[in-house]
């Protein structure tokens, strides 16, 4: 069940889902399916909202406290990997920011990230550990993913050995699109098409370790990447479950269909309605959104927490 709801600063309960955000003391930059994009004394605030997608289309519904989870899980990862490639984040206090007005503070308190600007590349760096998902897709038809080869005779929740990178294009609204890396370098030169791939590869197999301490498999997952004077950084999110696959170690074999702490249950139930996934989204009952609320923070419990 969610949280006993409590008061913000305008009378709003805390556990009512933020389903948008207005800063009138920033300028906007950008509003993606989940987060709010604006710039505020040259750097940027990244605003994760309680709204979630599925099949690429944003719900009517937010999860409350969804944000909280995200911003919090990214945080956590962001300062675990920073060895592995550095990052934009600069804070996550909104408290310390004078020049955020303290009328907005509950607002923000929680869900945001304040980041170096930086140039995004247009790509998204997909890491796959395991078969599963479009890539399990693939492979029964076509024996590789996403044009990557793989060996006969896999099952569904096969490790991959070593990890695969599948990049995709960065869709603002519809669907990513599979690309060959020999189109990422078309898009973004070789040298950093290369930097970008190792990192991912690196921030993937070090997060995968760190998970399996926690008794959590990363089956797949997506990083973003920018350029800060010439230089690669990690951006967006890291490891969340918004985007990433974990599964629960003691489930993960061959042929097996492991538990999804992620948007999975939203996304069978959704199937389930019958929906053909094109807006506008069925309403979701009380229940689908109580379970993908308690999903998102069991995971973060699991992984930020060890418990």
């Amino acid at each position: 069940m969610f949280p006993a709801a409590s008061l913000a600063h305008d009378g709003r309960p805390v556990n009512t889902p933020v389903l948008s955000v207005e800063l009138p003391f920033c300028k906007r930059l950008g509003r993606g399916k989940v987060r709010e994009i604006f710039e505020l004394n040259g750097d940027l605030l990244l605003v994760t909202s309680d709204r979630i997608s599925a099949f690429d289309v944003v719900m009517n519904e937010g999860i409350p406290g969804k944000g909280r989870v995200l911003t919090e899980t990214s945080a956590f990862w962001f300062s675990l990997l920073r060895d592995v490639c550095p990052n934009h984040v600069l804070s996550t206090d909104v408290d310390a920011w004078s020049d955020v007005p303290a009328a907005y503070r509950d607002l923000l308190r929680g869900r945001t990230m304040r980041c170096r600007k930086c140039t995004p590349l247009p790509v998204e760096w997909v890491v796959r550990g395991y078969l599963t998902g479009s890539g399990w897709k693939d492979y029964q038809r076509d024996g590789a993913v996403s044009g990557v080869a793989l060996p006969k005779g896999l099952q569904h929740a096969s490790e991959l050995q070593p990890p695969i990178l599948t990049p995709s294009t960065k869709a603002e609204t519809g669907h990513d699109e599979p690309i060959s890396f020999a189109r990422v370098i078309e898009m973004v030169g070789k040298d950093i098409a290369e930097q970008a791939r190792d990192a991912a590869l690196a921030l993937y197999s070090k997060g995968r370790e760190y998970a399996k301490t926690r008794g959590i498999v990363i089956a797949d997952t997506k990083f973003e990447f920018g350029l800060l004077d010439g230089k690669l950084i990690l951006i967006d999110e890291c490891l969340t479950p918004d985007s990433s696959r974990f599964w629960p170690a003691s489930e993960v074999r061959p042929g097996g269909n492991p538990t999804s702490y992620d948007k999975q249950y939203l996304r069978d139930w959704l199937t389930s309605t019958g929906w053909n996934k094109t807006p506008p989204p069925p309403t979701l009952p009380p229940q689908v959104l109580e379970k993908t609320a308690s999903t998102y923070t069991d995971i973060q419990k699991r992984l930020c927490h060890g418990s």
